[in-house]
């Protein structure tokens, strides 16, 4: 073992070798542990982990076989699952020694160190990795091992910490104010002397209080200012530039100068101004967080999510919220629709579709006493399920804001608001450094002051909150009025939108209010009652009308449950094949109906019956439209290019073109694939194209779309394919929420002038030497606080000049 004098970094961590006896490939480690790491990663194509950022690893900690043995209970296993199916699991871990670009890196390509990991996904800002994973081929126990032998050892725990994480961070900034505080008003006090002028015959006194001062400093530096230094270090180290690095440079300056004219000088330096700034630093920084909470409209969009569900109760069927639902409930779900919470199937069968959670469509078939994970949702029959944990809204958030989901649309003013702080924070150092060297040759005595000043004085933190908070505004405000949009960046594509299209049923229509009429022989009770057990299945609004309309039972079994999206439903009832849809789905090719021809029929849909290969006739479904669609339309029409895609015939054209005008294209007749299509032509075309459907036929056409709008109804189906969820009570509304997305948009530009003018303004008085460091913290706190307060009031208030709703 040789010892060196000049200490060696290790190549993985960074730390210090004690020797350099444990090397590889010229590349020296302090532990076998770093060195294990090392080459697991080399041998697995993940050297590009080390060209992300230097030394970027974590020393792995020695760790003993045993310690995992708990994740062999499978009832812990069950409790931290957050789903498991025969195939896929997914688990979702706390890691705190998260720090880094690198650390991102590595975690999202952990397939490279085992392929039984499928996907892993890094929520960097909550230090939370979703791993998704084969279950027959890895355990949790062994996922764990291999995150810690890469010295990212998982926090096993399954209570819920965001409240306690919320508290302590709040406790930390505290106690940094008050030591700041603290050291701030006896620093000022022992600086009396000096503001005294007291002569050089109390050199004893003025030595002893400067060194005070100085051991007064040290806790401000070290403890309270190591937010900002830390941040800054991590930056630096990274190879990116953010916010904290003029503020940890300006500290750090004052800091050193300061010791320099105690130790050297003799002199009292400017521990007063370097504990001031900290000190109001961290008060700016207290408010703006308050300030963040107390708007918080995320967790206000979240509550408001828009999803209902059957329940249950006495044997009656009831809709309600499911932030309602509690533990014990049953609730019925039919074809098509989500499950909520986590439950136990209790009757029926079971065709679960988990596509929403783990990405890929396969169906899982489930038996009764079985589990049903949030998030599934059934294909075939209705089943009746227990809930058995209670409903997590901000999961189904997660889910619904999934990477898989996702449209590869890049948010403008996020690209933008990074691009010009990167760029802002580079000329603020140039100008600090150039302003300093010009005071140092004019005088010397203001140039630390000056450059100190600079540095602090301008924030570019406040471009990004204007985005932020005007966005994130209008995405309450939305919610409140029962638009509920997916993320932030939906807003944006809605202001750049040119083109619209409507699909009809369910859409424009109210099924509730529709009348229908048989029309064809009569059908029997014991036909009639098989029509009701086989559309209750159905979510189809088509569906629902018929079930509303028919007045006896649904209780008879139904078998081998089939439902074609834009054609039609089939079963089997005691013996019986049944068949429920369009003409096109009923009638065979080259087949005549013996109904006559279903074109050219005033404000009529027809949905065909067929028993054991006979058909029986017809349902005649007149249509009523919503309120406020002439108006709707009127409002559109100037501005935008409307189209109707329908899946119905054109029995309607005439009233249509009543109230969108001759200048709206009608198309009829529309399977779901050709409204796909149509879509993709329009944006081949150039097109920014609003698609606004009922999500049931229209999934593949709303997730193409620049923007998916999903109507609903009372019983509220959720997809995964939208963008936005719209009550279908204020389709009508649609037009204020558009021209309300151009509104915020001309805030945020507003806001980036306002912000641009405060630094120009700040500047230009720093460079002057009229701000001193102190008053340079408390406007550069004030300039984000005022940047946060304009954008949530505009929004508030041309919201409800607007005649949009909002919460103060």
């Amino acid at each position: 073992m040789n010892k060196i004098d000049t200490k060696i970094k290790c190549f993985h961590c960074g730390l210090d070798c004690d020797d350099n006896s444990i090397f590889l490939e010229e590349k020296y480690f302090c532990c076998n542990g770093c060195k294990s790491v090392y080459q697991l990663l080399n041998s697995s194509d993940l050297y590009d982990y080390y060209d992300i950022s230097t030394n970027p690893g974590i020393k792995p900690q020695i760790t003993h076989s045993e310690k995992f043995n708990f994740l062999d209970d499978k009832k812990f296993i069950d409790k931290i699952l957050e789903f498991k199916d025969d195939k896929y699991s997914i688990v979702n871990f706390y890691i705190p020694s998260i720090h880094c670009s690198s650390c991102i890196w590595l975690l999202e390509n952990l397939n490279k160190l085992d392929s039984s990991i499928v996907q892993s996904t890094v929520n960097f800002l909550k230090k939370e990795l979703k791993i998704r994973f084969i279950t027959q081929d890895i355990s949790l126990k062994e996922i764990s091992f291999l995150l810690t032998s890469i010295g990212y050892e998982p926090s096993l725990n399954i209570e819920n910490k965001n409240t306690t994480v919320k508290t302590s961070s709040y406790k930390n900034i505290l106690l940094k104010i008050g030591i700041a505080g603290f050291c701030f008003g006896n620093i000022m006090l022992f600086s009396f002397p000096g503001y005294l002028g007291i002569d050089a015959s109390n050199k004893y006194y003025i030595t002893l209080f400067n060194y005070l001062n100085l051991f007064l400093s040290l806790p401000v530096f070290f403890y309270a200012a190591s937010d900002y230094l830390i941040s800054a270090y991590k930056a630096i180290s990274n190879k990116f530039i953010n916010i904290d690095i003029p503020l940890a440079l300006g500290i750090t300056v004052l800091f050193i100068r300061s010791i320099i004219d105690v130790t050297v000088f003799s002199t009292h330096g400017y521990f007063d101004s370097l504990s001031g700034l900290v000190f109001f630093l961290l008060i700016g920084k207290y408010i703006q967080q308050k300030t963040y909470d107390s708007i918080n409209f995320e967790r206000n969009y979240k509550s408001f999510f828009p999803i209902s569900s059957t329940v249950l109760i006495n044997g009656e069927k009831r809709y309600i919220p499911i932030e309602e639902l509690k533990v014990g409930n049953r609730i019925l779900v039919r074809n098509g629709e989500l499950i909520p919470a986590d439950s136990i199937l209790f009757n029926g069968t079971g065709y679960i579709d988990y596509s929403f959670v783990t990405g890929e469509s396969r169906v899982v078939p489930k038996v009764s006493g079985e589990l049903v994970y949030a998030g599934g949702k059934q294909k075939g029959n209705t089943i009746e399920l227990e809930i058995i944990k209670e409903v997590s809204q901000s999961y189904l958030t997660q889910l619904w804001n999934d990477e898989i989901f996702n449209k590869k649309d890049k948010n403008s003013f996020n690209t933008l608001t990074n691009i010009i702080s990167k760029y802002f924070i580079i000329s603020i150092i140039l100008i600090a450094l150039a302003s300093t060297t010009i005071w140092f040759f004019i005088d010397s005595s203001i140039a630390l002051k000056v450059f100190t000043s600079v540095l602090i004085v301008a924030c570019p933190c406040a471009l990004a909150l204007s985005a932020f908070f005007t966005l994130g505004n209008t995405q309450r405000i939305f919610g409140h009025n029962r638009f509920y949009l997916k993320d932030t960046s939906t807003i944006e594509k809605l202001n750049r939108i040119d083109l619209i299209v409507f699909d009809k049923t369910g859409t424009l229509t109210i099924p509730e209010k529709n009348t229908v009429q048989f029309v064809g022989k009569q059908l029997n009770p014991f036909y009639l009652e098989m029509v009701k057990s086989l559309v209750v299945h159905s979510t189809h609004p088509l569906s629902q009308i018929i079930y509303q309309n028919i007045n006896t039972n649904d209780k008879l079994e139904v078998k081998n449950y089939d439902e074609q999206v834009g054609l039609g439903i089939s079963g089997e009832i005691l013996g019986n094949k049944i068949k429920i849809g369009s003409e096109k789905f009923i009638i065979k090719k080259n087949k005549k109906s013996s109904f006559g021809k279903t074109d050219n029929i005033d404000s009529e849909t027809r949905v065909f019956i067929q028993i054991n290969e006979k058909v029986s006739g017809y349902f005649k479904i007149q249509n009523v439209y919503r309120e406020g669609l002439n108006e709707l339309a009127q409002s559109l029409g100037k501005n935008y290019e409307s189209i109707i895609l329908s899946g119905d015939n054109n029995s309607e054209e005439n009233k249509l073109k009543k109230i969108f005008g001759n200048k709206t294209e009608l198309y009829f007749n529309q399977s779901p694939k050709e409204k796909l299509n149509f879509i993709k032509s329009m944006q081949q075309m150039g097109k920014k194209v609003l698609m606004i459907g009922d999500g049931l036929n229209d999934s593949g056409a709303l997730k193409q779309s620049d923007v998916g709008i999903s109507v609903t109804e009372k019983v509220t189906n959720f997809f995964p394919a939208c963008d936005a969820l719209l009550d279908s009570n204020v389709l009508a509304e649609l037009s204020k929420f558009i021209k309300f997305s151009k509104t915020s948009y001309k805030i945020i530009i507003i806001s980036f002038v306002i912000s641009f003018l405060y630094n120009i303004i700040g500047l230009s008085f720093a460079v002057q030497g009229l701000l001193s460091p102190i008053v340079a913290a408390i406007l550069m706190s004030v300039s984000s606080i005022s940047v946060v307060l304009f954008a949530t009031i505009s929004t508030n208030l041309l919201a409800k000049k607007r005649g949009l709703k909002f919460l103060s």
